[in-house]
């Protein structure tokens, strides 16, 4: 039934959608899931995130900003071969036809592995850009479940084939051997027992590590499971949602983010809280790093979506 669905637009059809030439954002969504360590479901979540997306009000509250008015474009569901190899080079083709058009792009996932193209696509148009990864695992592994391009290896691929520096952001488990690694190649996490919910201040350090163009990727599970209790691999003591939107507003205020992604949301049947939630950080990448860069400040106007005024 999931592949007989072909379009479910940001926002919901009640929003006049742009078309890619028009468009400022392009969503891209990537049902892709191979081999899960451990919860399933992330096949589903770009779904899951473009449906609760009709449930959002169109005004953001910090900043006053209607993003029902950027200029929004989805793309049909893209489903990617489920060999890692070709699912990969597929996945970096549909990046580079949006990037190479200078759209912000914001991919929606699928598990972590979906990261691996679109910054593939990214790299070759800005070779100096870094990743900024928030995410409760270092996915620092060389191989895991028989594959080197599995959601648990994103991070060891990025650094050691497309020579990106990343910035990891909420980590709070790994392995013995990304432990090794981490410690061999003197990488400096923030781990997240290490950051402070009263001082923010961590946030100035990672935005120094930054340089100009910047790749985001968050990892859902990088929150705090009482925050996003659907994703496939939930660990205590994340990021809270607000630190995460601090985050997201410096590194967009300071820094050019080029694109971004937003993965392994597994959703629990029952509950609409987690993708509610990541359709919510998606707004705040598209208001904190395309909108309000720009200074592009909108009165605000009805939503012409009565049913949705509480």
């Amino acid at each position: 039934m999931m592949d007989q669905i072909k379009h479910i637009p940001f926002g919901g059809p009640d929003k006049k959608e742009s078309s890619l030439e028009q468009s400022e954002i392009v969503v891209l969504p990537l049902c892709y899931e191979a081999n899960p360590s451990y919860g399933e479901g992330s096949l589903n979540g770009p779904i899951d995130i473009l449906v609760a997306s009709e449930q959002l009000e169109c005004m953001d509250e910090e900043t006053l900003i209607n993003w029902y008015q950027a200029r929004i474009h989805t793309r049909p569901l893209f489903f990617p071969s489920l060999t890692p190899e070709k699912g990969v080079q597929e996945m970096k083709g549909q990046a580079e036809i949006i990037l190479k058009q200078h759209k912000f792009l914001l991919c929606l996932g699928g598990d972590h592995a979906i990261t691996i193209g679109p910054v593939m696509a990214a790299a070759e148009l800005y070779p100096e850009m870094a990743v900024l990864q928030v995410d409760a695992h270092l996915d620092l592994r060389n191989q895991w479940n028989g594959s080197r391009l599995n959601h648990a290896c994103v991070v060891r691929r990025i650094m050691e084939d497309v020579k990106a520096p990343v910035i990891q952001v909420g980590i709070r488990s790994f392995s013995e051997e990304e432990a090794i690694y981490v410690k061999e190649k003197g990488l400096t996490p923030f781990f997240a027992h290490q950051i402070s919910e009263t001082d923010d201040t961590w946030i100035d350090d990672v935005v120094n590590l930054l340089p100009e163009h910047v790749y985001m990727t968050i990892d859902l599970d990088g929150l705090d499971p009482s925050e996003i209790p659907g994703t496939g691999t939930p660990e205590p003591g994340g990021l809270r949602y607000r630190q995460l939107v601090k985050l997201v507003r410096a590194v967009g205020k300071n820094r050019k983010v080029i694109a971004a992604d937003i993965n392994e949301l597994a959703k629990i049947e029952g509950t609409q809280v987690s993708e509610y939630t990541a359709a919510k950080i998606a707004t705040k990448l598209m208001v904190y790093c395309v909108i309000g860069k720009k200074l592009l400040t909108l009165k605000p106007v009805r939503c012409e979506r009565p049913n949705q005024i509480r």
